[in-house]
């Protein structure tokens, strides 16, 4: 008995080729990276399913950078200093750079760290460099929040879990921050849905970086797509 294959008609191909090139947004998002720490591979994932699903723009969900030599927590006493590990965050971040130069980044805690001290010490503004500047960036826009098509795209370490913050402020709602975390979730109303998604993120959490998590809950390795603000849904990263 042969097995049976179904045949798609040439309307149905039709249709699927004009959704393809339909002019509207395809949004990749990219879970935290924390270079000089990002896995080993996750760049190539991204790359290829930017290209799979035909993507157009690209967001960063933030912590591009981990910071780690400066942060709140305890650091590992055997780990790089400030200057060589952001030279390498640096050197990490311009292959991302030379595949999405033209990116938004939603600013991460792990960005913001210096920032955050600069303040505490009651440093002004003027005396700090914009982050695109010092991590050699210069057509990525580094920002808060973004919105694409009435979904908002944030980092997530102020407004909670993708899914709280949906609830709360009632609008669609993309975040990364929380590691183990990648899903989809669709809440109906009498006249829209909406949704919450977590994307999960690229790092290696077998760095001395993350060894926080070790011992934990397993990292979610992925990335999140947005069509046109009424499809969304996560890619993970076979490993």
């Amino acid at each position: 008995m042969s097995d049976y294959r179904p045949r798609i008609k040439k309307s149905q191909l039709k249709k699927a080729f004009k959704n393809l090139i339909k002019k509207e947004n395809r949004v990749l998002v990219i879970g935290d990276l924390h270079e000089p720490f990002c896995l080993d591979g996750y760049l190539n994932f991204c790359k290829d399913t930017y290209a799979k699903h035909n993507c157009n723009k690209v967001v960063f969900i933030g912590d591009v950078i981990d910071n780690h030599y400066s942060s709140y927590h305890e650091t590992d006493a055997e780990g790089m200093g400030g200057k060589y590990e952001l030279e390498q965050a640096i050197e990490k971040l311009q292959r991302w750079y030379k595949a999405f130069p033209n990116a938004d980044v939603t600013l991460g805690n792990h960005d913001r760290i210096i920032v955050r001290k600069a303040q505490t010490s009651n440093i002004p503004s003027k005396w700090i460099k914009e982050y695109k500047e010092v991590l050699e960036t210069p057509k990525w826009n580094f920002v808060t929040e973004v919105w694409y098509d009435n979904v908002r795209y944030v980092h997530c370490d102020k407004t909670g879990k993708p899914r709280m913050a949906v609830k709360r402020d009632m609008v669609s709602t993309v975040g990364g921050h929380f590691h183990t975390d990648m899903y989809v979730e669709w809440m109906f109303g009498k006249t829209r849905a909406i949704f919450a998604m977590a994307v999960g993120c690229g790092i290696d959490s077998k760095s001395y970086a993350m060894g926080y998590m070790q011992g934990g809950k397993k990292e979610a390795i992925g990335v999140g797509i947005v069509i046109g603000g009424h499809t969304a849904f996560n890619v993970k990263m076979e490993l």
